[in-house]
């Protein structure tokens, strides 16, 4: 008897194959089309999960812009705004789903610009004619300078990104494929502004911009700004030196990371039409138009939880609080506070997506109990991220004595042993307790009162409250 495929039965045994990438990333909470497509480039190019998945948030990201926004309480709104690093090893295969993630955004860029082009030639043909001449021809008396529009931007600095966004309120990404040269750039040519336009940026703060010798200011009223790359392992303490760890920069970014090793070639086919799929998919997100009043600003829909689902996002937060009441690090509160802003943006870009993989029309429906569902899965998955990088950049910023001590001790110990093999390479009991409490859930995990676990880089687990009490 003839077996039914059916979409289900078909993402079921992708499952069961790509189970050999390691990755614990909630595929599930993607529509069934999505998780097709991410398990498809897993097992058939290799693609690992994680960052295939964390490309295609950045994509969506971008494709909703001012279009939607969230709104949980009056005058508290969220966009759908994500900072995402991809942090491997060299060879991990971070580029290549990336890249293929942001191509339908590169395409729609490529006709936009073909199409600017050719306004931007009628334009300095225009401007070459006379006043009389113009009328003659039947063209506007004084013709307007066409403007390019666009999604992605690269190589920019604040300035030309404050110019290119005044002519494109429904948002950017910033796609740079090493983010070292991102952050790296933030004192090029002053002494921090420019980090700290990222920070106000990530909030969609209103900014300004003032033009050298010009009187006028591009003022931007939503900004709408997300940013995506990929790092290496050694460079993730460049990002958190200087005052990046301390005024909340990095804490921003959604730091995702795979485990398995280097992706393997097989004779698998990718599919003739996958590219086609997703690049539906995200076309469908950039048809909805993104309406501006007379002043050109956006005028984004607002959306709202269902009693449902507000009660079930409350209950988390409660949750995640008490995480950073009991918190030692200060590090890690930070972005367990993140969090809660991230959630809110998961649910948006849960909720349209799931309407462009539709028939249906988009309409202005509640955020639903099944989004904030998906986005605490997704929130979950990114603070355990998030723990096992701190610990990557805990150990590489260990002086030569902590160092030393770190390394000798067992992977389980008592508080009293750890004293003991303090003292052996002249390390004082309170200095070994404070190295102790301040490098809680970065480089420790408290098991039991007086019990503490080595957590090594890219292997810390995901703190629970009993775990913290």
């Amino acid at each position: 008897m003839e077996k039914n495929i059916t979409p289900d039965s078909v993402i079921s045994a992708l499952m069961n194959h790509a189970k050999t990438s390691d990755s614990d990333f909630p595929v599930q909470v993607f529509p069934a089309k999505m998780q097709r497509i991410i398990l498809e480039l897993n097992t058939t190019c290799g693609f690992p999960i994680d960052y295939t998945v964390s490309a295609m948030i950045a994509a969506i990201s971008v494709a909703i812009g001012n279009t939607h926004r969230i709104e949980v309480k009056r005058n508290w709104q969220e966009s759908a705004i994500v900072y995402i690093a991809m942090v491997g090893r060299p060879g991990d295969c971070k580029s290549h789903p990336l890249t293929f993630v942001m191509r339908p955004l590169v395409n729609a860029d490529w006709k936009n610009n073909q199409e600017f082009q050719k306004k931007h030639c009628e334009y300095q043909q225009a401007v070459a004619m006379s006043r009389k001449e113009r009328i003659n021809a039947g063209l506007e008396e004084f013709p307007k300078e066409p403007k390019r529009l666009r999604y992605l931007v690269s190589d920019v600095t604040q300035e030309g990104l404050s110019a290119i966004h005044s002519h494109n309120p429904r948002g950017l990404c910033l796609w740079v494929d090493e983010l070292s040269a991102w952050f790296k750039n933030f004192t090029r040519y002053n002494t921090g502004s420019e980090e700290q336009f990222w920070l106000s940026a990530f909030n969609g703060s209103t900014t300004m911009s003032d033009r050298k010798n010009c009187q006028n200011s591009i003022f931007i009223k939503r900004p709408f700004i997300s940013v995506v790359g990929t790092i290496q392992r050694r460079l993730l303490t460049e990002l958190a030196n200087g005052e990046r760890a301390a005024n909340g920069f990095i804490d921003r970014i959604l730091l995702m990371t795979k485990s398995n090793g280097k992706p393997r070639w097989n004779e698998d086919e990718v599919r003739d039409d996958l590219d086609c799929e997703w690049e539906r998919i995200l076309n469908r997100l950039l048809s909805v138009e993104c309406v501006v009043n007379e002043g050109k600003e956006p005028m984004p829909t607002v959306m709202r939880f269902t009693a449902d689902a507000k009660r079930r996002l409350y209950e988390w937060q409660h949750e995640n609080a008490a995480l950073c009441d009991n918190e030692m690090s200060d590090n890690v509160v930070s972005f367990f506070c993140k969090l809660e802003i991230y959630v809110l943006r998961f649910c948006l870009i849960l909720r349209i997506v799931r309407w462009a993989v539709s028939d249906g029309e988009l309409r202005p429906s509640d955020i639903e109990d099944e989004d904030v569902a998906g986005a605490i899965e997704l929130a979950e998955y990114f603070r355990g991220n998030a723990l096992s990088v701190l610990t990557c950049i805990s150990e590489e910023k260990l002086n030569e004595l902590h160092r030393t001590v770190y390394e000798h001790l067992t992977e389980e110990f008592s508080t009293a042993d750890g004293i003991r093999i303090a003292e052996r390479f002249g390390m004082k009991d309170h200095t070994f307790k404070m190295f102790l409490t301040r490098n809680l859930n970065t480089l420790f995990r408290r098991v039991r009162q007086g019990w503490y676990k080595k957590l090594s880089c890219y292997s810390a687990n995901k703190v629970t409250t009993d775990e913290q009490d």
